[in-house]
């Protein structure tokens, strides 16, 4: 059975949510071997994580020649582990990061790319949401080796036994691919919730806030979500760019999304439309958002909100 090289996406060695469900998705399309840049100190802690959910084999690409670099150093390890392996197919977190390394490397393998997935089923067939998420596209990659790049939440994870077997492999970077270096970062302050585009659960306000976030943020919290804004909130200052769904933010595919005070525009339905279970809090009945819903209450988010919190609270009482 062929390898299905699986890109690991972590932080600093503590592995994501998102790799999990791809090594499940990579089962569907041979034997999972995960792939993984950093420290070989880390390698082996790692290894023990993403074994318990079918990875066969984990690849170590020391990243001291990668960090520090934009795509491009990333996208050559790839090109020559693939060329070493003969992968069936090559899956990756669909971050901004990782879509342009996929995009390069397609490139330097002369394969076919299929970016964002929803989907990938046996044989490679894929699932994508297009047009706002309005309509779906079922397609194959049919040259060269698929490199495919898939949204969070597009599988449940399911655990497997794997020998997790870790192998370093060196790559060999070209000056070439050093030309464009990050010379300076500024860390982001952790809120302590999900990164948005991966939570399983993100809880929304908008306009109809008025600018008081306090019952949003204590509803997530009371789930453990992640907390999102639509333009309006963020246009009238009310929160940063970073926390904006929708067509001119980010793109979020969550288990349960919960629109509060928003009103639905086609331009924030672009970044949540794919979410599987909707729920809307608004006061106007003939809203927007309640056209999209599987659940709507027309009320005022700062009681219902409130009292929602209470009751999850008490549940978990």
């Amino acid at each position: 059975m062929s390898e299905v090289l699986v890109v690991i996406d972590h932080a600093e060695g503590e592995v994501k949510k998102p790799t999990y469900e791809l090594l499940t998705i990579a089962r569907r399309l041979g034997e999972p071997a995960a792939v993984f840049f950093g420290s070989p100190e880390q390698g082996d802690a790692v290894a023990e994580k993403v074994k318990k959910y079918g990875a066969a084999k984990v690849y170590v690409v020391d990243d001291a020649q990668i960090k520090g670099y934009l795509v491009a150093p990333k996208a050559e390890a790839l090109q020559q582990l693939a060329e070493k392996t003969g992968p069936a197919a090559i899956l990756l977190p669909s971050t901004f990061e990782n879509k342009e390394v996929a995009g390069r490397l397609a490139i330097k393998l002369g394969s076919g790319l299929i970016t964002d997935a929803v989907d990938v089923q046996e044989g490679g067939v894929t699932t994508q949401s297009v047009f706002a998420g309005n309509y779906t596209v079922q397609a194959k990659v049919t040259t060269g080796t698929p490199i495919i790049t898939v949204k969070p939440n597009s599988a449940a994870p399911e655990e497997a036994d794997g020998a997790g077997a870790v192998e370093s492999f060196a790559a060999t970077i070209s000056d070439v691919a050093k030309t464009a270096q990050v010379v300076a970062t500024q860390p982001r302050q952790s809120t302590g919730r999900p990164e948005l585009t991966e939570a399983a659960i993100v809880v929304s306000g908008g306009r109809g806030t008025g600018g008081d976030f306090a019952p949003v943020e204590g509803f997530a919290d009371s789930l453990g979500a992640a907390v999102g804004a639509s333009r309006a909130a963020v246009d009238s200052g009310w929160m940063p760019h970073a926390f904006q769904v929708g067509q001119t933010g980010k793109t979020v595919s969550p288990q349960l999304y919960v629109a509060n005070g928003i009103s639905g525009a086609i331009q924030h339905r672009a970044g949540m439309q794919t979410s599987k279970t909707i729920v809307a809090v608004n006061k106007d009945p003939e809203a927007p958002i309640f056209e999209l819903v599987d659940f709507g209450v027309v009320g005022d988010l700062h009681t219902v909100l409130p009292a929602a919190t209470e009751k999850v609270k008490e549940r978990k009482g």
